[in-house]
């Protein structure tokens, strides 16, 4: 998908990386509604999650989904997933997440979306963020309405 977001920037989405807990799920379970919108999204944008998975789920849940699940392993979560992205040509990626440790994943894709949700946003997951959403269905919906991603972004 390209956007020209005027004033912002220009820009070839291909990626979506969303944290899992606190972004799209809830105690380890997908939160409702998710599912839907992936299906959608994948027809356009490759899709994954990026996780810890502390409940030990994330596999389970998303199993039926066509999104790649990449796992934690390292102690310093929040280098690896900005790695990730970076591995992914981060310019073309959007990262969705309400954590801490997706602060340097945030701040270095081409938009980032931070969710505030059931457990609230840690404060630099928003200072590094483009956009600030209340729930996961909203941060989807921008990128299934790309004209809303510009009504925000240009200046």
């Amino acid at each position: 998908m390209t956007i020209n977001i005027p004033n912002f920037k220009n820009i070839e989405l291909k990626n979506i990386v969303c944290d899992y807990n606190g972004t799209i799920a809830k105690d380890g379970k997908l939160l409702e509604n998710v599912s839907h919108l992936f299906n959608k999204l994948s027809k356009d944008f490759k899709l994954y999650v990026i996780t810890a998975d502390t409940f030990g789920s994330v596999k389970e849940e998303l199993k039926h989904l066509d999104i790649e699940v990449i796992v934690l392993k390292t102690t310093n979560h929040t280098q690896e997933k900005c790695d990730f992205v970076k591995s992914l040509d981060n310019e073309s990626c959007i990262a969705i997440g309400n954590g801490n440790n997706d602060a340097l994943m945030l701040q270095n894709t081409a938009i980032s979306i931070a969710v505030i949700g059931f457990e609230g946003c840690a404060t630099k997951a928003m200072l590094n963020s483009d956009i600030v959403v209340n729930n996961i269905e909203d941060a989807l919906s921008l990128l299934l309405n790309p004209n809303r991603l510009i009504a925000t972004l240009r200046k």
